[in-house]
């Protein structure tokens, strides 16, 4: 079957189904169609109304064509099912999964070529190269006691710049469900209506795995029923915090603990034969080659946040169904936009079922704030910190009210956009007739 798989793959691809159920399909596929081949033959003699093999062999076409419509439908959770019950063959292991990857992998760098723009190619050929190259990288150990050498696959920095325009387009399964999250009733049986979801990340550890599994049902009560609150808490974007972030990255970031969009630009070589001023610029080329990496990984991840944020801004309310890693710590199971995640993410979301401040309530916004800003102040006594929201109450005022045109104050905070929002909160408890009713 794997072998079998393998040259298929230099024909055939289906976009947004794994690798392995690909395979399952175009066995079926294979198998009902010599399957129904060889019935027809057999069956000329007779009639196929009449005989169960002919009947059988109509079914069989029935249902390939089927899923043939289907798969061009792009209905891959309802081929899954129809070719998953009828899938004798047993799981891949290992192996197979490295072998088919790699060969994945050489399909690409053997097909994905890329080609400068027009207006950067100048008067000489077009310049068609490819656009992922095999490379060998020397990676120095801890403590520099030696190094290894590593094979990479390295992309065209034209790829890498058109991956940070178009993070924005991907497909992200996990996305935060409309409705709330099944209940946990077992280890790969709650969460996620359709997708697959399991109560523990084991990351492929078999003993954990079968761990849980073996686990007395009323021994994991308690974990199902937390994890099943945590995923009914309901959220939603707050758009003034979401349009304020889009402003900021619009302009080119930098702001507000944003990267800069921006790469840094290399150093330009010396014009001179010293040993040392060119080892120096190699040292600079390689520190700057450094942080424009992982000013592009930052710009990804970004781009993902705020794709997600856009596509939920509309939405009353969302749900993050989580599950827990191997040490029993409960995560949401979205990776990208979470209230566990940064000061961006954390300022974006918001709560959709509020509740009324109540008496107390006006006092701990102000702390909060307070701790938000930080800088020493989140280390103050309690009144200390109320004291340094009172007192800076005009501040407060004017970042909500004109938080880019104003002073700006929410931006020396450690936590600015979370020190927003709660700006925009406070400045309206404020501002209403009945504070401890908003």
């Amino acid at each position: 079957m794997l072998k079998e798989y393998l040259l298929f793959l230099d024909e055939n691809l289906f976009m947004g189904v794994s690798y392995v159920d690909q395979a399952r399909i175009q066995k079926f596929l294979e198998k009902t169609k010599k399957k129904n081949t060889t019935d027809k033959k057999s069956v000329t003699e007779s009639e196929p109304e009449t005989t169960e093999q002919g009947k059988l062999a109509k079914n069989e076409e029935k249902l390939r064509k089927k899923v043939t419509q289907l798969m061009k439908k792009q209905k891959v959770h309802q081929v899954r099912e129809i070719v998953k019950g009828r899938d004798t063959s047993k799981p891949w292991g290992q192996e197979a999964h490295v072998k088919v990857g790699c060969r994945l992998i050489q399909l690409l760098m053997e097909n994905a070529y890329i080609q400068p723009p027009v207006d950067q190619i100048g008067d000489g050929p077009p310049d068609i190269r490819p656009a992922f190259v095999h490379a060998l990288k020397n990676v120095i150990k801890d403590g520099n006691k030696g190094s290894r050498r590593y094979g990479v696959i390295e992309c065209d920095p034209l790829v890498r710049k058109g991956l940070e325009k178009t993070a924005k387009h991907m497909v992200i399964p996990y996305m935060p469900m409309l409705v709330p999250p099944q209940n946990w009733t077992g280890y790969d049986q709650g969460a996620y209506l359709f997708l697959p979801s399991y109560v523990m990340r084991t990351h492929g550890a078999k003993q954990q795995r079968e761990t849980v599994k073996r686990t007395p049902r009323k021994q994991l009560e308690p974990v199902f029923e937390a994890l099943d609150t945590l995923g009914n808490t309901k959220w939603r974007i707050n758009r003034r915090i979401l349009g304020v972030v889009d402003r900021l990255w619009a302009n080119g970031g930098r702001l507000a603990d944003l990267v800069d969009r921006e790469d840094v630009p290399l150093p330009e070589e010396p014009d001179t034969e010293d040993e040392t001023e060119i080892r120096k610029w190699k040292w600079k080329v390689k520190a700057v080659k450094k942080e424009n990496n992982e000013r592009h990984s930052q710009r990804c991840d970004v781009e993902l946040k705020l794709a997600v944020a856009r596509k939920m801004k509309d939405e009353v309310g969302f749900y993050y169904p989580h599950n827990l890693d191997f040490r029993g710590r409960a995560y949401p199971m979205h990776p990208y936009l979470n209230h566990l995640g940064s000061d961006l993410c954390r300022g974006v979301l918001e709560f959709a079922e509020g509740r009324p401040l109540g008496k107390s309530g006006l006092r701990w916004l102000k702390i909060h704030l307070a701790n938000l800003y930080a800088g020493g102040v989140d280390k103050l006594s309690y009144e200390g910190r109320v004291e340094f929201t009172e007192s800076h109450l005009d501040d407060i005022f004017d970042s909500a009210d004109r938080p880019l045109e104003g002073k700006r104050w929410w931006l020396s905070a450690e936590d600015p956009f979370q020190c927003l929002a709660a700006c925009i909160n406070l400045s309206e408890a404020l501002r209403s007739s009945i504070p401890e009713a908003t």
